[in-house]
């Protein structure tokens, strides 16, 4: 091939680690790569394209993969039943345009993290109206959730499946698949799988959020957990 370019040459991941702080668009052709926790800060949007494939890094610690929506932030993924978007391991072989690869089966759990979404409605801590969310050092500032708008907006969530998470972060600590910290009801999320995650499916922090349409098997734990007077 005079060009230089071999006909099948493996995909690269696209790799993104920390902060993102200005709007962004991520398009099905490409494979993303979490490297670390990927935090979505303050008046922030990322948009998703439906049939996008984010795959998060073998780590764990507090240096485990995940994709965190901080308060005052926007995750706009939204995917159809024939394109969904994926969230999973770097290590599952899948590649851009099909539903699951070959290689990882229900028993392959804790591969990476998770994704953490984080709002301003209320919620119920020790008297106070804001919280760190677990799984995140307390040292990150973008970690905290809770307030007291009713209504508050993260974004939309839809047709999304969420794959073999629940990295450990410390003594038995594990990421949920889905975490939702005082999530207000502007959100909507719906159509929403959690797949063989080591901790629960979905555990929702507080928050007014209403959730619908979820398929949760295989997990370690709680299929969706319930704390801090979720009244969604």
């Amino acid at each position: 091939n005079d060009d230089g370019v071999t006909p099948d040459s493996p995909l690269v991941n696209t790799i993104v680690r920390g902060v993102i702080d200005e709007n962004d668009t991520w398009t099905a052709n490409n494979v993303y790569e979490l490297d670390g926790r990927v935090i979505v800060s303050a008046g922030v949007t990322l948009t998703i394209e439906p049939g996008t494939i984010i795959k998060g890094q073998n780590q764990t610690g507090a240096n485990a993969s995940a994709m965190m929506i901080a308060r005052g932030a926007k995750i706009n993924a939204v995917g159809t039943a024939e394109k969904p978007i994926i969230f999973t391991s770097v290590l599952d072989d899948i590649k851009p345009g099909e539903k699951s690869g070959s290689n990882l089966t229900e028993s392959d759990k804790g591969k990476w993290g998770g994704v953490v979404i984080l709002g301003k409605a209320p919620i119920s801590f020790s008297g106070a109206m804001e919280a760190q969310i677990e799984g995140v050092p307390a040292e990150e500032s973008l970690g905290l959730y809770g307030g007291n708008i009713l209504d508050d907006n993260s974004g939309k969530l839809q047709f999304v499946s969420i794959r073999h998470g629940g990295s450990e972060i410390s003594g038995g600590s594990e990421i949920n698949g889905l975490t939702l910290g005082g999530v207000g009801s502007g959100t909507f999320i719906s159509d929403v799988e959690i797949f063989a995650n080591l901790d629960d499916g979905i555990e929702l922090f507080g928050g007014t959020v209403n959730v619908s349409n979820v398929l949760v098997s295989h997990q370690g734990d709680d299929g969706v957990d319930i704390d801090q007077a979720y009244t969604g």
